[in-house]
């Protein structure tokens, strides 16, 4: 058996993103190299050029998700500016949330993958590093930004944050975006101290 071709790494990132399509759409038993290869419009047989197996083809969109999830340069230079106040913080959750779920297929994917990773012990590495760095990465943007509160109330927020995009991805009609909006609000205001 020869070696899977992986020289077109353009090809190779827009098949993983073709997997995050599929994968949102017809959830993780839908996956198939085939509904990959129709997704991205290449040849039948391309995916299974690139990926070894439907294994890494997994491991593959975990990472890929959390690349997608970076913010730019310009997104990122506005989310350290502006003063260290609850209402900042509020804001910043706000627009995080914003943003995840802009990335409505990226998230369906992730929780798809999520579920699938307590029976792919591999799987389950890659996402435990991924989130575990993501986790690791605001709490020390929070810190360093001088943003009031401490580690353990930056990951207090990220979980519920976390949990708000769950709901308006998959039961939009349970909170509005105002709702939303002000729910973050409140959480900010009960988990972080007051402002100086």
């Amino acid at each position: 058996m020869t070696a899977p071709m992986r020289q077109n790494l353009a090809r190779r990132s827009a098949l993983v993103d073709a997997a995050i399509e599929v994968l949102a759409r017809d959830g993780a038993r839908g996956l198939t190299f085939r509904a990959v290869d129709v997704e991205a419009g290449v040849p039948k047989g391309t995916a299974s050029n690139y990926f070894a197996s439907r294994d890494e083809l997994l491991n593959q969109v975990g990472h890929r998700v959390y690349e997608r999830l970076i913010p730019d340069e310009a997104t990122a230079a506005q989310m350290v500016a502006g003063p260290p106040t609850r209402e900042r913080t509020a804001e910043l959750v706000r627009l995080v949330v914003k943003r995840v779920a802009a990335f409505r297929t990226g998230f369906l994917a992730l929780l798809e993958l999520r579920l699938e990773a307590t029976r792919r012990p591999e799987l389950r590495d890659v996402l435990t590093a991924r989130v575990a760095e993501d986790v690791e990465e605001n709490v020390t943007h929070h810190l360093a930004s001088g943003l009031p509160g401490d580690a353990d109330a930056v990951k207090m927020i990220y979980l519920a944050a976390n949990w708000l995009v769950v709901e308006r991805l998959t039961l939009p009609g349970v909170f509005s975006e105002e709702e939303t909006a002000r729910l973050i609000g409140g959480l900010v205001e009960r988990v972080l101290p007051s402002d100086p």
